[in-house]
């Protein structure tokens, strides 16, 4: 077994799983960009998968898969700088066991982050949210648990992996209503429901039984929903509510985009950055200012209270014909 081989297993296991306690959707990323990497490396030293070492992953050809990454693959910046983070982690835990490789490991370490362009954040106005919420047929066990789902997750910006992984058991209904959830980070947090909210979880738990441990938005075969299948839900219903609301049409809508409409719709109530950045769940309040950078509303309320210049427009003056006919010769 090469260097490389002992400390790739040792990375996963000790370090993601063991000491950080990383989450699967962390170590199945991880371990894709690992894979990804490996098959790239072979590839270029044209070496068997057991023969590749340090020396073969040095910082040229980590340079050369992110290119490739990009160019190749098609990958968004984005996600390539999400690649280059997983190898920064896997080299910083190799520096620590092979010393002798700290030069290679060095450089490396040192490929910087690509810079990116920051998009505007997506979400739903009040109409477009309407109509989402109205597009499940509730005459259907299955539209009753979509509708409280999409509820759900516009109320409260859960995150898609904390959706799918909620049981009945999250769920407190009683005085000061909430629901819990084990989200990013392997960070605890409660969410406060609204009465809106707690009655149609109220109606869906009362068709919906079972032990507190079963999945609160269980799939046909009581099963918990995988992303895909929330997804593939939200997609079909956002396809209905668009033929009533047409400018739903123009919005990919994930369960993503109804987390950045929970995030706007507390802004949009005066709700401070720094409690929206708690209710989300989000480790650093500066990942909250984005809604700040999308809210038109706010930006034209400040714009409402400022004082305009005292200036004014010039006025335009049509040139002499004979010397507008001479300019266009």
């Amino acid at each position: 077994m090469t260097a490389i081989a002992a400390t790739l297993q040792a990375f996963f296991t000790d370090r993601l799983i063991r000491q950080r306690q990383a989450s699967p959707h962390t170590v199945a990323a991880y371990r894709d960009t690992v894979r990804l990497l490996l098959t790239f490396a072979v590839s270029q030293a044209e070496i068997p998968f057991c023969r590749l070492d340090f020396a073969d992953l040095q910082a040229p050809v980590i340079a050369a898969f992110l290119d490739y990454l990009e160019q190749e693959r098609g990958n968004s910046v984005r996600t390539r700088n999400a690649r280059l983070a997983a190898i920064h982690s896997l080299f910083g835990f190799a520096a620590l066991h092979h010393p002798e490789h700290a030069t290679d490991i060095g450089r490396v370490l040192a490929i910087p982050a690509k810079r990116s362009d920051h998009t505007i954040v997506t979400f739903l106005t009040d109409t477009e949210t309407d109509a989402l919420l109205a597009a499940p047929d509730r005459s259907t066990r299955t539209g009753r648990r979509d509708h409280t789902l999409l509820l759900l997750a516009i109320q409260t910006g859960l995150r898609a992996s904390e959706l799918t992984s909620l049981t009945r058991g999250h769920l407190h209904l009683g005085t000061g209503a909430h629901v819990s959830c084990h989200g990013k980070g392997r960070k605890d947090r409660i969410t406060p429901l609204t009465n809106d909210t707690v009655t149609a979880l109220r109606v869906w738990l009362t068709e919906h039984t079972g032990p507190s441990e079963n999945p609160l938005f269980p799939t046909n075969r009581g099963r918990p929903m995988s992303a895909d299948a929330l997804q593939q839900r939200l997609t079909l219903h956002a396809a209905t509510a668009a033929l009533t609301c047409p400018s739903l049409a123009t919005k990919n809508v994930t369960p993503h985009v109804l987390r950045h409409t929970a995030a706007m719709r507390l802004l949009h109530a005066g709700v401070d950055v720094t409690v929206i950045a708690l209710w989300l769940g989000h480790e650093n309040v500066n990942t909250t200012q984005i809604y700040l950078q999308a809210d038109l509303a706010l930006k034209e309320h400040a714009l409402a209270r400022t004082t305009p210049p005292n200036t004014k427009p010039g006025r335009y003056h049509a040139p002499d014909p004979l010397v507008a006919f001479l300019e266009d010769l």
